[in-house]
């Protein structure tokens, strides 16, 4: 099957101040030291990759005293050119959501709305064609997804998340073109898995071990996966699936929780 990339638009943020100094997640281990210019190399090459791609990768300017700001897809969510701030659900971040909506003032995004709930952009919230999946459990609220369905006009799927490894719906779960997705089960309660099996029957099925390596924290322009580089169990399957992998290493930005997709928002138009 041939499969056709598309030219994306990306914002991203360099990891200038990253360090683990708390813990909200359970990847983050304050006693484990951070190579800051490792970390900085591993994200320089992720966003020369983009580059390489075709992509557009804007830069949002890192700010002191926010550590994880490095992990932008948590910012806000974008559909359509339209903007849904975030509202971080721990105190060590909130700041982060009016850094992230005055960007999208100053860059001509006209319709930007500031929540009344709890989300974490695209960390819970997920867009295929059809859909808007929203993870719930660990970080936003559930009220948020009626917010997101208001706002953008499109059918909003609520999802259960059960594992704290898997925090956020972007390290369970990820969009590879259209309606296809690659997930793992075991981060989903027994209902959200039966919904996800009706809704993607073909969907790519990850296993444990992939998983665990942050495998489904991934970029997809309908055509190149980008995904870390211990996933190597999901690589043949994407192969065969038409879609080529992009192996990267993030491995000190996995002291902070996240990985590609972590670092990566998407500015759909």
């Amino acid at each position: 099957m041939r499969r056709d990339a598309t030219p994306r638009r990306y914002l991203m943020c360099p990891p200038a101040h990253f360090k683990v100094t708390y813990s909200i997640n359970p990847w983050m281990d304050p006693t484990k030291p951070v190579d800051l210019p490792l970390a900085m190399a591993q994200w320089e090459d992720l966003r020369d990759r983009y580059v390489a791609l075709g992509h557009t990768v804007e830069t949002l300017v890192p700010e002191r005293g926010l550590p994880d700001m490095v992990f932008a897809a948590n910012g806000a969510l974008v559909v359509d050119g339209r903007v849904l701030g975030a509202r971080f659900a721990y105190p060590e971040r909130a700041a982060e959501a009016e850094i992230h909506l005055d960007w999208f003032r100053g860059h001509g995004f006209q319709e930007v709305h500031e929540p009344s709930h709890v989300n974490e952009g695209e960390g819970d919230f997920a867009v295929t064609a059809t859909y808007i999946l929203a993870g719930r459990g660990f970080r936003s609220s559930p009220l948020s997804h009626d917010e997101a369905q208001e706002f953008f006009g499109r059918p909003v799927i609520g999802l259960d998340l059960v594992d704290p490894r898997y925090y956020h719906l972007d390290t369970a779960l990820s969009v590879l073109d259209g309606d296809e997705v690659m997930y793992y089960p075991d981060a989903f309660s027994e209902g959200s898995r039966a919904v996800l099996r009706r809704l993607f029957p073909d969907a790519l099925i990850a296993r444990a071990e992939d998983a665990a390596a942050l495998g489904l924290n991934a970029v997809s322009d309908g055509r190149h996966v980008l995904l870390p580089q211990e996933a190597t169990g999901l690589f043949a399957p994407l192969r065969a699936r038409g879609f080529e992998p992009v192996p990267m290493d993030l491995g000190e930005l996995l002291k902070g929780g996240g990985s590609v997709k972590c670092c990566t928002q998407e500015l759909r138009p």
